[in-house]
Parts: structure tokens; C-alpha cells; sequence
């Protein structure tokens, strides 16, 4: 993946995914076989940027990125 450092997502990649790459992208989120949780938390992140951006592409995934609300009290 094309990241423009370890911490931001391009616009250029977020540009480029389309419906296969979105698949893919997600399909490996809901697996969650990733070798630290760190891997997992940018996929999260390219998800959740790819829902802000093109959400068109998201709409079948975005169960992954919705957060039970908690109480911190």
C-alpha cells in the first residue's frame, strides 16, 4: 500500500481503490489475521478514510467500522 508515511493515507491511494481492491480491503479486516494489531488499525484507518472519501466503495463494509457506544463512568 502506498502510504505517504507510517501515520497519513495518500489522496492518491484513496483515489485508486476501486470496488475489487475495496473487497479485498475488507475481507481482510473481517479475517483479522494480522501479524500485530497495528497492521490491522491502518486497514481500519484506509477504511474508514476510503468511507469519508468515497463512500460509495464502503457501503456493504461499514459495519467494520461502526463502534458500540460505551460508557467510560
Amino acid at each position: 500500500m502506498k502510504f505517504i508515511d507510517e501515520n497519513k493515507i495518500s489522496e492518491e491511494l484513496v483515489n485508486s481503490f476501486n470496488e475489487e481492491m475495496t473487497f479485498e480491503l475488507a475481507k481482510r479486516l473481517e479475517d483479522d489475521n494480522y501479524i500485530t494489531p497495528f497492521d490491522g488499525l491502518k486497514d481500519w484507518h484506509l477504511l474508514r478514510a476510503l468511507a469519508i472519501n468515497r463512500p460509495e466503495l464502503t457501503a456493504d463494509y461499514i459495519h467494520l467500522l461502526d463502534q458500540e457506544p460505551f460508557d467510560e463512568n
